[in-house]
């Protein structure tokens, strides 16, 4: 069976531009002061002070790991043009059809992915 390669390419650059897009949403820079106004000091300070660090490390974290996928779906789009897509890095086989509609990036082969897992 050969795979469409248009539909994949079609379900890639839909992801690629729906984390760009959840990319740009994050906003770490927003400070609560910018968004409520002058914070009163004491206790509650202290309190928003450590929401706000909260906050930014998450928004930080989620805009790496969108940095990550973003890389994963451009790098799959370049296994497209190339002709490699579809084919485990490791093994060299086809990666299932099933596989490939869960995670359309997928470089490994589902045996592979296992493995991989476990070890």
């Amino acid at each position: 069976m050969t795979l469409d390669l248009a539909h994949f390419r079609k379900e890639l650059e839909s992801e690629l531009e729906r984390l760009r897009t959840a990319r740009q949403g994050v906003n770490h820079e927003a400070s609560l002061t910018d968004e409520t106004g002058d914070l009163s000091s004491g206790a509650g300070e202290i309190a928003d002070s450590a929401t706000e660090t909260y906050m930014r490390e998450l928004d930080e974290g989620l805009e790496e790991n969108a940095e990550h996928l973003i890389a994963e779906v451009e790098a799959a789009l370049k296994r497209i043009e190339d002709g490699t897509y579809g084919t485990c890095v490791v093994c060299g086989k086809s990666i299932g059809v099933e596989r490939l509609e869960a995670v359309p990036w997928a470089t490994l082969c589902i045996d592979d992915k296992r493995v991989q897992e476990q070890g």
